[in-house]
């Protein structure tokens, strides 16, 4: 539930909504994503979160980024370190949780409502401590998707879980084929 006077930033794990909405086959729009969520409450922030590969020429991400950074999004990225594992496939790993948590920690004082895109389960004791402080929390992720993209402490310590495929109509555009090269993936371990 949301309050049309209450103060609320968005956080999201770029990562991890990438893989959630791509489990559902749609992509997002950020433009619709932020307008959502504008009519919600009285946004004062989004973040996106992601690791970049700095040695790329080109990297599928860098208009994405570039395109949130000039629409209003505050962009928090670092290197990622790229690695092949054992079956040969390139590997992409760089994790944003601590500067995701820190960015809540810092907010939370002038906020009533977080909303994080994410369903990682490492978030949980963040969320705790917001609500500690008196900061409702919203997490977007999917369990519709095979397996589920939220872990279930998560969800369950969330003062309210919205269903990313139930925001489909309003922040999704239909899915086209992907530009990413298959053989990399994006991992969010450390």
């Amino acid at each position: 539930m949301f309050y049309k006077d209450e103060r609320l930033a968005i956080f999201i794990d770029g990562s991890n909504l990438y893989a959630s909405s791509k489990a559902l086959e749609f992509e997002i729009d950020y433009k619709l994503l932020k307008q959502e969520f504008m009519r919600r409450g009285k946004l004062l922030r989004a973040f996106y979160y992601t690791a970049l590969l700095e040695n790329d020429e080109y990297s599928p991400i860098r208009p994405l980024v570039d395109w949130l950074n000039y629409n209003g999004f505050t962009m928090v990225t670092k290197a990622a370190k790229e690695y092949t594992d054992s079956m040969g496939r390139r590997k992409v790993k760089g994790n944003m949780d601590i500067e995701l948590a820190v960015d809540a920690m810092e907010l939370a004082p002038r906020l009533d409502h977080i909303v994080l895109f994410s369903g990682d389960g490492d978030f949980r004791p963040l969320i705790e401590s917001l609500q500690r402080q008196g900061v409702r929390v919203s997490v977007v992720s999917t369990i519709r998707s095979q397996p589920p993209m939220i872990s279930d402490e998560l969800r369950r310590q969330a003062d309210n879980f919205i269903e990313l495929d139930e925001l489909k109509d309003a922040v999704g555009r239909p899915s086209r084929e992907d530009s990413v090269d298959d053989n990399v993936q994006y991992q969010d371990h450390s």
